[in-house]
């Protein structure tokens, strides 16, 4: 199994925003981010910060069809 990192942003002056779209999933669902690794997270939270991050997008995905 690789251990390549495909975590890339496509648009590079997307990064500032998505790391502030991570940082307010988190403190929805009450997850204590910092800035850089946040390797003393659980799957769990780390989980839930990425749910709550696709729910975002899903539900503004929904906005603009209407």
């Amino acid at each position: 199994m690789s251990n390549k990192n495909n975590n890339q942003i496509n648009v590079p002056q997307a990064r500032e925003a998505m790391d502030r779209f991570k940082m307010q999933a988190a403190s929805e669902v009450g997850v204590n981010l910092t800035n850089g690794y946040n390797g003393h997270l659980t799957s769990r939270e780390a989980g839930s910060v990425g749910g709550q991050m696709v729910k975002k997008m899903i539900e503004a995905y929904e906005q603009g069809m209407q």
